[in-house]
């Protein structure tokens, strides 16, 4: 069985690979993860030996097919996966914006983007376009699987503009609005220029599953329309999964 040292270091090398880095020279992720190059070099061929990397080419690294596998397996677990993607997709479209679909992992609060679609956007670049991990405390998806999970604001959480709420008594007074609302909005929060808005996707348990989110240019971001077409897509997976609201 494998030690959990050669475990974390095989976690920490294809976690480092995302979409601004799809592929690594051995001498550039040695120096990213501050590993000797004689040591990842042994957990680099056993990586590929198991299909988790593929070589390609002289000292470059990509992530291998049998990942697909995986992440097929994992989507396919999912059976609400399928209709709140498709939502993203209208979303993203009927908005010319980002969207996407944000997950909250229980046992370490962090908030993961799972997908997301540019389809159709138009304007200029906006904050998250390829975040895995959202900021819980700044992005409207955090704020809404935070608190309709009743957890508290991650303490720590860095002030990425005036706006970022760092303050616990506020959030509390925040955390019940999303609640009572049954949605989150962010405004200039993460990046100045850059807002969200967040509708939640249940089960027929009213489970909360995920976060279907919408990231916009602040300008953008008047009136309900945008909010109100989002969480009619929300809704109406939540109803196909068989929620009834009370």
């Amino acid at each position: 069985m494998p030690s959990p040292s050669l475990l974390s270091g095989a976690v920490d090398v294809l976690t480092a690979f995302d979409a601004d880095h799809t592929e690594w020279r051995l001498s550039e992720l040695s120096r990213h993860l501050g590993v000797p190059t004689s040591t990842l070099h042994e957990q680099l061929l056993a990586l590929c030996e198991t299909g988790l990397l593929l070589r390609a080419g002289r000292g470059r690294y990509r992530l291998g097919w049998r990942l697909l596998k995986l992440s097929s397996a994992l989507y396919g677990s999912l059976p609400w996966y399928a209709p709140a993607h498709a939502a993203m997709e209208r979303a993203a479209r009927a908005g010319h914006c980002l969207a996407f679909l944000s997950v909250l992992d229980a046992a370490s609060g962090r908030v993961l983007c799972i997908a997301r679609s540019v389809q159709g956007r138009d304007g200029p670049p906006v904050a998250g376009e390829l975040d895995f991990e959202l900021p819980a405390h700044a992005s409207a998806s955090g704020k809404l699987l935070l608190a309709l999970a009743g957890r508290p604001l991650p303490p720590g959480g860095p002030a990425f503009t005036p706006h970022t709420l760092t303050d616990a008594a506020a959030w509390e007074a925040e955390a019940a609005r999303i609640r009572a609302q049954d949605a989150a909005v962010t405004r200039d929060e993460w990046a100045s220029g850059t807002s969200g808005l967040a509708a939640p996707v249940r089960d027929a348990t009213g489970t909360v599953l995920a976060a279907l989110g919408l990231s916009v240019p602040t300008p953008r971001l008047r009136g309900e329309t945008l909010l109100r077409a989002l969480r009619d897509e929300a809704d109406a997976v939540s109803w196909a999964l068989g929620w009834r609201p009370g």
